[in-house]
């Protein structure tokens, strides 16, 4: 076939209309890649499960019930922002297809929705009976359902690397910010702080390839000090003229003040706090030991997730670090509750080590195990016995 340019034609020629020819256009989607997910998902149960109903009164939402959770599946088969995604929407039509709507010459400019749409379905989201609806659907074609794999993964946010010196100035910046605002409305005169100063200190202190323990401390130590200025202004500020201000803005406050004394003993003692924020805007985010050659830190929440016959579930999620090696003896019941079979082998997902947990589940209440490789000495044990 000879490919030309479209400015190299001499005739017109006209596209095909999605309007006039729907079902074509549907056919070829259900052949896509996409087309197969979308058959392979239960719509009906997932909105029962969720709960999602159409508004009685007033207008129709833009996405039916099922188009609001096909749009989350979505963000995670695209892989983009929110902003890339609403985009994407506009001009593919097989996004369109996926997400039960057809905008025809009509377009979105809205890139919220999908955040208030996910904000809506977190709300009546139950993890488990979630998992056990989809696992009802796809049981028919699951086949090893005694053979489990386990392991541990991080999901990470999207957030820079944090440094005490980056975490502070982000704190600094946006009090000082605030305060200017509020001291512009009750016409109050701003403290002395030095921040423009500080701001090309912290600027040039950043663009710098080797920062040095020598550069570090210094600045550490300002902006410490900046910080307690600042939290002591705001507090007699709102104490003086009885300001009421957003829950989201005392929420940012508190983590402020939590962030500058953990950073404080940080700095005296040289010693990490526990449950040391990370973020002023994610404050649940903690630091997960990873170990990796290329990453040894990782932000986001751990998840230990067990895999039958290909097919990934939670068994626990937590924004806090937890020891794997002691959520065995959960993985096998999350298992056996999902699949009402047995589990007879148990492997590690990396190295697929399998472990007979027949001798493991003989008793009605069994004792925590502390670790896979405790288990393996003790299923070695009560063999040669």
């Amino acid at each position: 076939m000879k490919l030309q340019r479209i400015n190299d034609f001499q005739h017109s020629f006209s596209f095909l209309s999605s309007a006039e020819n729907l079902d074509a256009f549907y056919a070829r989607f259900l052949e896509s890649d996409l087309g197969k997910i979308h058959s392979a998902i239960p719509w009906r149960s997932l909105v029962n499960n969720l709960e999602i109903k159409e508004k009685a009164a007033g207008s129709k939402m833009l996405f039916s019930p099922k188009g609001r959770i096909a749009l989350m599946f979505l963000k995670h088969y695209a892989c983009c922002s929110d902003r890339k995604l609403i985009e994407q929407l506009n001009s593919n039509i097989d996004y369109q297809f996926f997400c039960d709507i057809h905008l025809g010459f009509h377009r979105l400019t809205n890139f919220k929705i999908v955040s208030q749409i996910r904000c809506e379905l977190s709300n009546t989201l139950h993890i488990d009976s979630l998992e056990k609806e989809l696992f009802a659907h796809w049981k028919p074609y699951i086949s090893s359902k005694s053979q489990v794999t386990a392991d541990a993964t991080c999901y990470e946010s999207e957030l820079r690397y944090p440094t005490p010196q980056k975490l502070l100035w982000e704190a600094v910046d946006w009090l000082y910010k605030q305060l200017r605002k509020t001291c512009r409305l009750l016409g109050v005169k701003m403290i002395r702080s030095k921040y423009i100063k500080w701001k090309k200190r912290y600027t040039g202190f950043s663009k710098m390839r080797r920062k040095t323990k020598k550069k570090r401390r210094p600045l550490t130590r300002a902006l410490l000090h900046l910080l307690s200025k600042l939290i002591g202004f705001e507090k007699r500020l709102r104490n003086q003229h009885k300001l009421n201000f957003t829950a989201t803005y005392y929420r940012r406050v508190s983590t402020i003040k939590k962030i500058r004394q953990q950073q404080q003993d940080y700095f005296n003692t040289g010693i990490s706090p526990k449950n040391r924020i990370v973020s002023i805007q994610k404050d649940y985010l903690r630091p997960i030991v990873r170990g990796k050659e290329v990453k040894a830190v990782e932000f986001g929440a751990k998840v230990n997730k067990l895999q039958i016959d290909g097919i990934n579930f939670i068994e626990h999620l937590s924004f806090n670090a937890f020891n794997e090696g002691t959520r065995l003896q959960g993985t096998i019941y999350k298992a056996q509750s999902l699949t009402r079979t047995k589990t007879k082998i148990l492997g590690q997902m990396p190295f697929m080590q399998p472990i007979k947990t027949e001798i493991l589940l003989v008793g009605t209440t069994l004792r925590p195990i502390l670790s896979e490789k405790e288990s393996f000495r003790k299923i070695t044990k009560m063999k040669r016995n």
